[in-house]
């Protein structure tokens, strides 16, 4: 007999498949207007053609996919060093938490044609705008939890001599990383999310310049597919940190 989780994915398989089916028959028989939601079957003969046949998804979706990653991998480092810095010197996290507030209380999307001024319309404008949402999100975790340590560790820790890098390596670190893993989850799909939203406003290429062109022409069928595409996208991201966590805090 299959395991819970075997049959829960076939559930999940099972269920898109009828609601595919169903839109499908419903689209053919006239019943919903294809023009507001699509048919799925024009739905995967644009993806089909997008990447098999005329090859424009694939150039599209790395020049997404790089800008996303290039912007989630600076913004998380950079936000953990600021996040270590403001853990060991409190008086530093206190001058700068002022300005940081007020940059991060600013809508991210009303910024885009600000870097799209300053960075232009290339891949750079993007960087700038998902760097913007990841740095926060992960600095915000990783503040978190270095701070969420429990006191009885630190204080069992100094009495038995543990030094200041053992007690930050084995001790701190450690604890605060599921915290710091969630952010970095989260991060993950803004970085997406960010430069997606740049694309949309002004881009060269990428899934979000496109997803705008096929809004403009009503291309209905486009629309969608480029919409399911990126929510494929985010969930393998998300399966991908999940796997990842779940092997790297194996020991917990």
């Amino acid at each position: 007999m299959p395991n819970k989780p075997t049959r829960e994915f076939a559930a999940h398989v099972l269920f898109v498949i009828l609601f595919l089916a169903g839109w499908e028959w419903m689209a053919r028989a006239g019943a919903i207007n294809v023009g507001f939601i699509g048919q799925p079957s024009r739905i995967a003969s644009y993806l089909v053609e997008g990447f098999a046949l005329g090859g424009k998804l694939w150039v599209d979706l790395g020049y997404t996919l790089l800008a996303a990653a290039i912007s989630f991998v600076a913004g998380s480092l950079l936000a953990f060093a600021f996040g270590l810095l403001f853990t060991f010197l409190p008086c530093l996290e206190r001058a700068f938490n002022p300005y940081l507030t007020l940059i991060n209380a600013m809508p991210r999307i009303a910024l885009a044609p600000l870097f799209l001024l300053w960075f232009g319309l290339g891949i750079g404008s993007k960087i700038a705008l998902g760097f913007s949402l990841v740095f926060f999100i992960v600095l915000s975790a990783t503040v978190a939890g270095m701070r969420g340590v429990d006191g009885d560790h630190r204080v069992l820790s100094r009495a038995i001599g543990v030094s200041p890098s053992q007690m930050f390596f084995k001790v701190t670190l450690p604890s605060a990383v599921p915290v710091i893993f969630s952010g970095l989850r989260l991060a993950l799909i803004f970085s997406l999310l960010g430069v997606v939203g740049a694309e949309l406003i002004a881009a060269e290429r990428g899934l979000g310049q496109t997803l705008a062109y096929l809004q403009s022409t009503f291309n209905t069928n486009g629309v969608m597919a480029i919409l399911f595409l990126l929510a494929v996208i985010g969930l393998t991201v998300t399966a991908g940190m999940n796997w990842l966590e779940q092997h790297l805090l194996a020991w917990q």
